[in-house]
């Protein structure tokens, strides 16, 4: 991040953990609705905006961004509000949580990163001295077997399933048959 701005996942915490805090000061109050009903709207418009943390990926972070204030707008006007009865300590909690989002909003980065193509990478061969036994792989793919696709982390998830598998067949040889 140049820009010293925090990643977007960590806005979108702070955006469930602020409308569960609204959610929770409603369930408190005497007057649940309007605490209630924007915690809500917190949270499902940080569960539908694509991020690490979202549920849904319904909406880029750029739309996520030119709601955000529409969002901090209108729950500050619910907690300042004269028509929907609201107890006073809830109301505060209400507006001191518009401004928290405000904060959080203009110090957060919306940049999604591009995802840059992936490029085959070759294993480099390896280099045995002269005296070295050459050493056959512990786990021989099958002749049916996928071939190498070149991603490490891919082929290292295989290797440690083909041992895994071989490992329980041989359990499997060994154990007594119980009918015999």
């Amino acid at each position: 991040m140049a820009d010293g701005k925090r990643p977007f996942w960590m806005h979108q915490l702070v955006e469930y953990i602020l409308g569960g805090a609204l959610v929770a000061a409603g369930l408190q109050s005497h007057t649940p609705l309007v605490p209630a009903v924007m915690g809500g709207v917190i949270m499902v418009h940080a569960a539908i905006t694509r991020g690490a943390l979202s549920a849904f990926r319904v909406i880029d972070r750029k739309v996520h961004r030119a709601i955000d204030p529409f969002i901090i707008g209108t729950t500050l006007v619910a907690g300042l509000q004269p028509w929907i009865s609201v107890a006073n300590p809830t109301r505060l909690t209400i507006v001191a949580i518009a401004a928290v989002h405000f904060v959080v909003f203009v110090g957060s980065s919306f940049h999604e990163r591009t995802k840059q193509p992936k490029r085959a990478v070759q294993p480099k061969p390896a280099v045995q001295p002269k005296h070295a036994v050459p050493v056959k792989p512990a786990v021989q793919p099958a002749s049916g077997a996928a071939a190498p696709s070149g991603d490490r982390s891919t082929e290292i998830g295989r290797t440690a399933g083909r041992v895994v598998g071989s490992g329980v067949n041989v359990v499997r040889r060994l154990r007594p048959k119980d009918g015999a």
